[in-house]
């Protein structure tokens, strides 16, 4: 069905998936982790309470949130074209994914922390632990399986999230989808590409899980 020219095409755009999806979560987590943590700080039940600045904060992150992908990737071209000087490209759809997938990964991280038993923090507080280290030492671990869980679904959003990106050549199964199995409907194609991206959000749930099997030390 396929000869080696389209094979080594589908080869190509599954390392351009893989590639966007790994290197955005990467900096999206190198964003979204301490927004989380600071959302989580400042809350007026938190351990350094700010409600002033917790408000903005999460106000920010909502209005991010709400923007769909599409239209962020528009809004922030001249944003990408300043960073990696060019608009197309995996390079290109790095910057994007990392805008709009940072705010997510803050609410999930947000989400993770506030799990942790209250218990655990006021025993750190009464021992005259400082915020960085209850942080660092007591919040961070205790929260570990769920942040990996969090990180496990982080992933398949960005993954969907760069699959949309092949509306503007973004690369990767997205871009290889919508040139060949919409615009010149090769449904054969188009099904393969599905396919493969299928396949490639099972195998970061099942590692995504597993890993969080593996650091809940309740087990």
């Amino acid at each position: 069905m396929f000869d080696p020219v389209v094979l080594k095409m589908l080869g190509r755009g599954l390392l351009e998936s893989i590639y966007m999806t790994l290197v955005s979560t990467a900096f999206a987590y190198v964003l979204g982790l301490p927004l989380g943590i600071a959302l989580v700080v400042t809350d007026k039940e938190g351990i350094y309470p700010k409600e002033t600045f917790n408000w903005i904060l999460g106000l920010i992150i909502n209005l991010l949130r709400s923007i769909p992908f599409l239209i962020l990737l528009i809004m922030v071209i001249p944003i990408t074209r300043a960073i990696v000087g060019t608009t197309i490209g995996t390079n290109a759809t790095i910057v994007p994914l990392v805008i709009a997938a940072a705010p997510f990964i803050a609410r999930l991280v947000e989400s993770s922390l506030k799990e942790v038993d209250k218990g655990v923090i006021e025993a750190a507080q009464s021992m005259g632990a400082s915020t960085m280290r209850i942080i660092f030492k007591v919040m961070l671990p205790e929260a570990r399986p769920s942040l990996v869980v969090g990180a496990a679904i982080a992933v398949t959003t960005i993954l969907s999230y760069s699959a949309m990106a092949g509306f503007v050549a973004g690369g990767g199964l997205g871009d290889i989808a919508i040139r060949y199995g919409y615009d010149r409907y090769q449904t054969d194609i188009m099904l393969v590409t599905v396919a493969l991206l299928v396949l490639i959000v099972q195998v970061l749930q099942e590692v995504g899980m597993k890993l969080a099997r593996v650091s809940d030390k309740r087990k």
